[in-house]
């Protein structure tokens, strides 16, 4: 790439940065659950949002299809099996699905409700995996014994 080339990226990168939402809800990329069980993601986000609404959906995510969300009054909410709870003093909000399913696996995003601009989301890939047999790295974290190891 020649230095021209190099420089024409820069200003759109510095863009990126400046966008509202943009780095402004963090999370793992990838989690993993097993059927049966539950599993627990974290997003982390920025005190400007401590007062927003926090959301859980399968994008495309309009408001009618969030899963779950937060509300100022209420900072802990459950649907189903989804359930999400605002911690604002850690800056931090966490979901939950219990039960897992096999269904459940997918792409979701993380979200906070912002008015008249874009939300800030993050995207969460969930696998789940069978429950019958957990895999050895998921048997030694779980405390089975398995003589075959």
């Amino acid at each position: 790439m020649t230095p021209r080339g190099r420089a024409g990226w820069l200003p759109s990168a510095l863009l990126l940065l400046q966008l509202p939402g943009c780095l402004s809800l963090s999370g793992p990329r990838r989690v993993t659950g097993i059927v049966g069980r539950s599993l627990s993601v974290q997003c982390q986000y920025q005190e400007e949002f401590i007062n927003n609404t926090k959301y859980w959906c399968k994008p495309p995510c309009v408001l009618s299809w969030r899963m779950v969300e937060t509300t100022e009054s209420e900072r802990e909410v459950r649907r189903g099996h989804v359930s999400i709870r605002d911690h604002p003093a850690s800056l931090t909000f966490t979901v939950t699905l219990e039960n897992l399913r096999e269904e459940d696996a997918g792409t979701y995003w993380c979200g906070i409700d912002v008015l008249s601009t874009f939300d800030p989301i993050f995207e969460v890939e969930v696998s789940v995996i069978p429950g019958e047999h957990p895999p050895p790295s998921l048997q030694h974290q779980a405390g089975h014994l398995d003589p075959q190891e």
